[in-house]
């Protein structure tokens, strides 16, 4: 675990698995998690050869708290630094949920500098809220909603989003460890990821992307609605769909055996 700069006085925490392996993976985590969330992949992913790579954005986890630059085109460029600051190429870039957003954007901003493919698992594009010409996802005035809480009671927002996260009927146990992920993250880097998740927008970027893609997504989300997952696939040429029919949100676990194997056969095919 180490740190890199990505502009003056804000560092990101950056962790590696297995530095050797033969083929590299970058994992961009969702809100208002950090990179401890991908535990279940990298529990299996370093012995099957590959070095993984996971980081906090800004705001998140080990990260530095800076009071600016929670926008997409600032958090794809926060990304690239991470990318050349370790002279990565020809790697798998995975992005969940509003990480799925960032890397979206990064492919669209940065013209998928170095990445050999790409995972979308639940991704938070090409809108996560509803707009005129895009009828799915959060309403404005939901997410709006979240925003409050977070400026009232962060931990019971956190506990009334959880709730909505699983599909499968998780452990106490686990509930706690997901809550404890999200306290982690900075006040600041909650509310402000959110206002870019209500204001952001991707449709035009996700032309941008011309590498192998696999899109990962539960049908029961309820959180990014699987119609985010077929707008993402119309809109991505020659990308796969897979759907996990007993998953929510955390399809990287509510399904875990399956996504692991179906994540698995699309890395190494």
């Amino acid at each position: 675990m180490y740190f890199i700069e990505v502009e003056p006085n804000v560092r990101l925490c950056v962790q590696e698995f297995n530095p050797k392996g033969e083929h590299t993976i970058v994992l961009v985590h969702g809100w208002p998690l950090n990179r401890r969330m991908f535990e279940y992949q990298l529990n299996v992913l370093p012995a099957r050869g590959w070095r993984c790579i996971v980081y906090d954005l800004r705001g998140f986890g080990d990260s530095d708290t800076p009071v600016s630059g929670y926008g997409y085109d600032r958090l794809a460029d926060d990304l690239r630094i991470v990318v050349d600051a370790l002279g990565l190429t020809q790697f798998v870039l995975t992005g969940f949920s509003v990480g799925g957003a960032i890397v979206t954007r990064y492919m669209a901003r940065h013209a998928g500098y170095g990445v050999q493919k790409l995972a979308l698992l639940a991704a938070a594009s090409p809108s996560f809220v509803q707009r005129p010409s895009f009828p799915y996802g959060m309403t404005v005035e939901a997410v709006n909603s979240l925003i409050a809480q977070t400026y009232r009671d962060r931990p019971q927002m956190l506990e009334g989003f959880g709730r909505l996260f699983f599909a499968s009927n998780v452990t106490p146990a686990l509930r706690v460890w997901f809550n404890g992920l999200g306290l982690a993250a900075s006040g600041i880097g909650t509310i402000r990821v959110l206002e870019s998740l209500r204001d952001e927008d991707l449709h035009r970027d996700l032309a941008s992307i011309h590498v192998p893609t696999g899109i990962f997504h539960g049908v029961r989300d309820q959180i990014c609605p699987f119609e985010l997952a077929v707008a993402q696939h119309n809109g991505i040429a020659g990308s796969v769909l897979y759907r996990f029919e007993n998953s929510g949100h955390a399809v990287f676990y509510d399904e875990l055996e399956r996504f692991n194997d179906t994540f698995f056969a699309f890395l190494e095919g």
